[in-house]
This record gives structure tokens, C-alpha cells and sequence, in this order.
């Protein structure tokens, strides 16, 4: 889960580049980067750390031109070593920068192949590097001194051959513009949108709507699945479909959780499909549930607020506002390594108890992963005198691992793994919890786009819409991702050296 932005302008971009980026802020708080395009040059500021942090006053100045492209990003392969915050750079041929959202499933067949066939080395751990040097030299093999729309096509066309799994990127081509693609199946986001000034029109394109609608750009439409659409320097917009098979599979955890309420992704209101979830989970609760206790819904904030508000309406019962929120803590579920998370848990959320004393609660929350969140609030709970104490998720049991691009855990680490309602409620110490269906979930989000057909819901029922993952990759996953995995990580830093990668080379 990360968040990309692409901008030609008619003047200079760096603050609308900054401004977007910390839109996309939600979608990755481990680094940040810009690079510009002027008359020639490249100028280019990445590093860990939030947006506001990485880029002072004397980098945006250094920052000119009237092209570029950004990133925020969290670290879901490779470590959080700032050697790999994007975006990337090659400089053969023309000079590319690229900037990328998601996670390649079969990044190890194709890092060998750039090493043994195409000559290419890679520097880090990163997928988004591998991406880059795939476009590259399939743009490469056109040997032209200038190029034009239909060649970045063509080279486009090349990744969606060779690249599997789920990608949303933006690439700057020095000397031509900036182009945006998506993978076959549109399971991470990307969409554009135009605004006109003095100067002419301008074009952005972004991970989410609300990047656009921010800056006053009006979205013009999301990227389709296997598209990519390039916007050269003088303001002019090409696309073409570059896949041969594209199906619109878009990651149902969007919805749930990643993206911000006020986006539009694939013609769906974030916003409206939330609360169309905790309607249909009030719903659920009157069938199986109908004389329940609950005096109150209280919602974890931020992303639930949506589905408990229209719980509590649907449900006839009380909707309070029980937990303040530190804003100066990042979300949780994107921190690397368990004990940070327990962490910042106690010191990002404190509870009011005139809310919960006496009162059977229940705690609404839009997903659980690991648990560690759960547990800790529903203990804040009962410490602070609520009778009772239940808990609802907006979305299903998560019980896979994602491997698209969001660093959800070894599977082993997931609460939900191999777990029944009963167990985790004991587990986390509820005295109920209450899931989501996930046809539900399915209908929440389609109802406002009937012509969705099809989702990516793999980390709650297994299913991976690529066909290509193997048990032996999740088994690879597993062991990289795991936390303790991510600490020898950290401690070892930088990427593996070439007789460790490609020792079996001969």
C-alpha cells in the first residue's frame, strides 16, 4: 500500500506535488519522494519519514520544473532502509524515473531474468526497481532516438507480459512525460483528471480521487485495468490498453480500509460503500442476534466511523464517540514490528469513561488483522467500567495474506488464521465478536457499481485473482514477512549482493 502522483503542469509542479502527497499520506508513512523534470535536468528529494518531514523549504526550491512524479511509501517488501523510497531512477534509456504501488508475485523470476538476459542490475530489495528496469529495457529494445506515444505502449505492453501481480505505477520519461499504468486486473487504484489554467490544461494522475479533487483538478475517469495513458509535455493526452486479457478485479480492502472516505475508486464512493457495510452488519446482527444487549456503538477511530454510524441507525441504538485520538500517530496496522504497534496502541487512542462505565459496548472497528489493536481497547474498555464489552468488523475474518501490496503478515500472525468467532472473541478477550459476511462486503461495494463484477477478496477467502500463487510462494512470504523476519531485515540493511542472488547462475 502505497500512494503515486504524476503531474505535467503549465508551471512549476513541486507544491502541487507536495500537496498530493500528503493527501496520499494514509497510504505510506515510511518515506517520501519527489523528482522534477526542467529543460533537461532531473532534481530529485527522497528520504524516510512523513511527507511534511522529508521535503523543507530549500528542497522544494531545488524542485523545478513543470513536470514530475511522487510517492509515499510503506515498506511491503524489501526493509525501510531509505535506499529504497522512491521513486527510482535509470538512466538508459532517455532517463526514467517511476513510482509504484503494489507488489509483484513473481519479482525473483524476473530480477534473474534482468540480470542473466537483459543485463540489468538491481540495486535493492524493492520490486519497484525490478518494474522500472522491465520498462526500461523493453523501451529499450526500440532503439529510437525519439520516441512516440505507441512505443511507451508498447513498452507497457512488455510489463503486462512479463509482470505478474498487482501494480499502479507512474513513470516519468525525461524529454517526453509522464505516463500511468495499471495492472491487467485493476487490483491497486489509479485514476487522472484535468484542470484548466491560463496557461492550458493540466493533467494529474494519482492513487486516489481525493489527491485530484484537493487540488481542484476534476477527475476525468479512473485507469482501466491493463491501461496505461501518458501525458507529454505539451498538455496532450494518449491512452491505450496494453493488455491482452484485462479483467477489473479492484482489492476489496480498498473499501475496507486503505483508502480515505471522501475517494472515488472505480466509480464507488469509499465513503457510501462504508456505510453500506455497517448497514448490512446490523442487519446481520438482527438475524442472528435479534435480542441483543447493546447499549451503545462506539466506533475505533478513524476509518470505522462510517460503517458504526449507520450500525447504530440501522440497529435503533445509541452511536457515541468514546475514544480521542492522537493525530500525531500513525495508523497501526502499516507499523513495522509487533511491539511498536502494542506501543502506540495505549498512546494513539485514549477513552472517555462516562461512555463506557456500567454500559455494554459494542466496539466497531472496519477490520481486524493481527489483534493487537482489538485487545488492547477492548482491556482500555473494561478498565474503565463497560459491563460488557462486543466487537464487530466491518469486513470479514482476515485469514490470508495479501500479496498484492499491502504488508499484511505471515498468515501464522493473522488472528483470524484457523481461528472460529468464538476463539477470537476469547482471544481478544470480547465477549462477542460479530464479522462481517463477505458477500456482504461484495454487495456493499458493488451496489454502487453494478458493473463490478468480480473482486480481489483474497486475504479472507484464499482466492488470488492472478491464478498464480503457489503454496511455495506463500511459504517464501510467509518467512519474509514475518515480524522477526523484518528485524533481521532492518539489522542487515541494503540488498543482497550478486553471488548470494545469482550464486547458481552457470
Amino acid at each position: 500500500m502505497c500512494g503515486v502522483i504524476g503531474m505535467v503542469g503549465c508551471g512549476p509542479v513541486n507544491q502541487a506535488l507536495y500537496d498530493g502527497l500528503t493527501v496520499l499520506q494514509h497510504r505510506g508513512q515510511d518515506a517520501a519522494g519527489i523528482m522534477t523534470y526542467d529543460r533537461g535536468q532531473l532534481f530529485l528529494r527522497k528520504s524516510n519519514g512523513l511527507v511534511r518531514d522529508v521535503f523543507r523549504t530549500r528542497h522544494m526550491r531545488e524542485l523545478t520544473g513543470n513536470v514530475g512524479i511522487g510517492h509515499v511509501r510503506y515498506p511491503t517488501a524489501g526493509c525501510s532502509s531509505s535506499a529504497e523510497a522512491q521513486p527510482f531512477y535509470v538512466n538508459s534509456p532517455y532517463g526514467i524515473s517511476l513510482a509504484h504501488n503494489g507488489n509483484l508475485t513473481n519479482a525473483e523470476e524476473i530480477k534473474r531474468e534482468l540480470y542473466l538476459q537483459d543485463l540489468r542490475h538491481i540495486n535493492t530489495n524493492s520490486d519497484s526497481e525490478i518494474l522500472l528496469n522491465v520498462f526500461a529495457h523493453e523501451l529499450g529494445e526500440r532503439r529510437k532516438l525519439r520516441i512516440a506515444p505507441d512505443d511507451l505502449f508498447d513498452a507497457v505492453a512488455g510489463i503486462q507480459r512479463r509482470c505478474r501481480g498487482g501494480f499502479a505505477a507512474v513513470a516519468m520519461v525525461n524529454g517526453h512525460g509522464v505516463l500511468g499504468f495499471r495492472d491487467p486486473y485493476g487490483i491497486r487504484p489509479l485514476c487522472f483528471g484535468q484542470r484548466e489554467t491560463e496557461g492550458g490544461t493540466e493533467y494529474m494522475i494519482a492513487s486516489e480521487s481525493v489527491a485530484l479533487s484537493v487540488l481542484g483538478f476534476e477527475r476525468v475517469r479512473d485507469v482501466a485495468p491493463g491501461e496505461a495513458v501518458f501525458i507529454d509535455l505539451e498538455g496532450r493526452l494518449h491512452s491505450r490498453q496494453c493488455a491482452d486479457n484485462p479483467r477489473l478485479s479492484p482489492c476489496i480492502f480498498e473499501y475496507v480500509y486503505l483508502a480515505r472516505p471522501d475517494s472515488i475508486i472505480d466509480d464507488v464512493s469509499v465513503y457510501k460503500s462504508r456505510l453500506r457495510m455497517g448497514r448490512r452488519l446490523a442487519r446481520k446482527i438482527l438475524r442472528e442476534w435479534p435480542e441483543h444487549d447493546i447499549d451503545v456503538i462506539i466506533p475505533v477511530p478513524d476509518t470505522s466511523r462510517t460503517a458504526a454510524l449507520d450500525m447504530a441507525y440501522e440497529l435503533g441504538v445509541t452511536y457515541r464517540e468514546g475514544f480521542i485520538k492522537n493525530r500525531y500517530i500513525g495508523r497501526t496496522f502499516i507499523m513495522p514490528g509487533q511491539a511498536v504497534r502494542q506501543k502506540s496502541v495505549r498512546q494513539k487512542l485514549n477513552p472517555i469513561e462516562l461512555e463506557f462505565h456500567g454500559k455494554n459496548v459494542l466496539l466497531v472497528d472496519d477490520s481486524v488483522v493481527r489483534g493487537t489493536t482489538s485487545q488492547q481497547i477492548i482491556q482500555m474498555a473494561r478498565e474503565i467500567g463497560a459491563r460488557k464489552v462486543y466487537f464487530a468488523s466491518a469486513a470479514p475474518p482476515v485469514r490470508y495474506p495479501n500479496v498484492y501490496g499491502i504488508d499484511m503478515p505471515a498468515a501464522s500472525e493473522l488472528l483470524a488464521h484457523e481461528r472460529h468467532a468464538t476463539e477470537i472473541a476469547e482471544v481478544i478477550g470480547a465477549d462477542r465478536v460479530i464479522y462481517q459476511d463477505l458477500e456482504d462486503l461484495v454487495a456493499a461495494v458493488r451496489e454502487g457499481n453494478p458493473r463490478l463484477t468480480d473482486f480481489d477478496c483474497s486475504c479472507f477467502d484464499g482466492r488470488y485473482v492472478t491464478d498464480d500463487v503457489t503454496e511455495d510462494y506463500l511459504a517464501s512470504l510467509e518467512r519474509s514477512r514475518s515480524d522477526e523476519a523484518k528485524a533481521q531485515a532492518e539489522g542487515a540493511g541494503g540488498a543482497a549482493d550478486l553471488e548470494r542472488v545469482f550464486g547458481n547462475a552457470d
